[in-house]
């Protein structure tokens, strides 16, 4: 069960990234962060964190 929670946590970072990251470039309508240039910027950041969490879970996961 090693690296299960990285890996999920990952995985949600990652999605989460890349809906504010289009909510930042306003292609989702109705929100807030719609056309925000911040959301565009941290948007891919949590992305890019959330893909170094999937890499250490994966990692971990294979040592067993």
């Amino acid at each position: 069960m090693r690296g299960w929670l990285t890996l999920t946590l990952g995985l949600l970072a990652v999605v989460i990234g890349a809906v504010w990251t289009v909510q930042g470039l306003g292609y989702v309508d109705g929100s807030v962060m719609t056309d925000q240039t911040l959301w565009v910027v941290l948007g891919p950041v949590v992305a890019l964190a959330g893909l170094v969490a999937l890499w250490w879970g994966l990692r971990s996961r294979r040592r067993l």
